[in-house]
């Protein structure tokens, strides 16, 4: 058990990492733990909140499986991109 723990929070700071490269002015909040083998989680920028739900598979394999980061990185890019769109037009 603990060792997958340790794979869930490498795949979360995989997460992390990636929205922040993306745009640092983007909170990020993820569940400490997944609902249903699901997390969903909260985008936020500005007053803007976007939410995406990503398999408990998805975050243990993102750190290590190109296709899945590719995969991810396409969700996390167009939620960022929806808050952007809303920001702009509020």
């Amino acid at each position: 058990m603990g060792e997958m723990m340790d794979e869930i929070e490498e795949g979360k700071r995989t997460l992390l990492e990636m929205v922040k490269n993306m745009d640092a002015t983007v909170q990020v909040v993820i569940p400490t733990a997944p609902s249903n083998s699901r997390f969903l989680i909260s985008l936020t920028k500005g007053s803007n909140r976007k939410f995406l739900t990503l398999l408990e598979d998805d975050i243990l394999d993102l750190p290590t499986n190109t296709e899945v980061h590719a995969n991810v990185m396409k969700i996390v890019k167009e939620t960022i991109a929806t808050l952007e769109e809303r920001q702009g037009g509020s």
